[in-house]
């Protein structure tokens, strides 16, 4: 099963369009796919134009039944929606013992109904955001071409290297790679950023997965509240983003697959 974690600490660098578009290719593979909305800012639903009568906070905080608060937003790919209800829902959370491994005790007894989860986290350092890094082990550092989202790119990488080191756990958390995105080659500043992950690449042992170009066929997506994948069949981006699959599942295939929901050996230290 692949669990997959998109995180930058910069926002507006097409991390909610890389989680939705993954999600998306891999649904058109037939694998059922589970896309799971941990910001406030409940972008996803927003971007599809889903309305969803329940979200993350009904499900993890009131305990309604889980298929309830889930939608279907096309065949095979089912969103778990969030809004600004999620950021009482970490609160709450932070509140309870172990609440590092709430995603596992959670999502675990579900997880054996598909193939695919993507968990789309905040642009920030949260809860919510080791919660799901602690029950995926996998994370896509999308890194569009400007300074700050470099420097997001790192704190997602600090942010996973820290967890190794506090906790014991059976499979470590592991970057699959940096994600270029909204890339254009006419800009001077590509190729700067481009050097620096480049550096950073060889620095961490963080592979640089093909890049996505800039395409105003996203924007028009969004506008359109549907997917790219529906919408633009000739998008530079959609057949950028295929490649990077490609790449993204030939590197998951590398590292192995470990059932983490079911780990028993993972503990706090101290």
């Amino acid at each position: 099963m692949i669990r997959l974690v998109i995180s930058n600490q910069r926002g507006g660098v097409a991390k909610t369009t890389t989680a939705i578009t993954i999600a998306s290719l891999y649904a058109a593979q037939d694998k059922r796919v589970l896309l799971i909305d941990t910001d406030p800012q409940g972008s996803i639903h927003s971007i599809l134009g889903i309305k969803p009568k329940h979200d993350f906070y009904d499900a993890l905080i009131t305990e309604l039944i889980f298929e309830d608060c889930i939608v279907e937003a096309r065949p095979n790919l089912w969103v778990l929606p969030s809004n600004r209800r999620t950021a009482e829902a970490e609160h709450m959370i932070a509140a309870r013992t172990g609440r590092e491994l709430t995603f596992i005790n959670y999502f675990g007894p579900f997880e054996s109904n598909y193939d695919v989860v993507v968990i789309d986290v905040a642009p920030s350092i949260t809860l919510l955001q080791t919660c799901a890094m602690m029950y995926a082990r996998r994370v896509l550092v999308p890194v569009a071409m400007e300074p700050l989202s470099l420097q997001g790119a790192g704190a997602s990488l600090f942010a996973a290297n820290s967890l190794n080191g506090v906790y014991r756990l059976t499979e470590t958390i592991q970057l699959i790679g940096f994600l270029p995105v909204m890339v254009n080659q006419r800009l001077a500043i590509t190729r700067t950023i481009t050097q620096a992950l480049q550096d950073a690449s060889e620095k961490h042992g963080v592979p640089i997965l093909p890049s996505i170009r800039t395409d105003q066929a996203v924007l028009r997506a969004a506008k359109d509240k549907t997917f790219l994948i529906d919408t633009e069949s000739a998008s530079k981006a959609l057949e950028d983003y295929r490649t990077a699959l490609e790449a993204i599942m030939e590197r998951l295939a590398a590292l192995g697959e470990v059932n983490y929901a079911s780990e028993q050996t993972t503990q706090v230290v101290g």
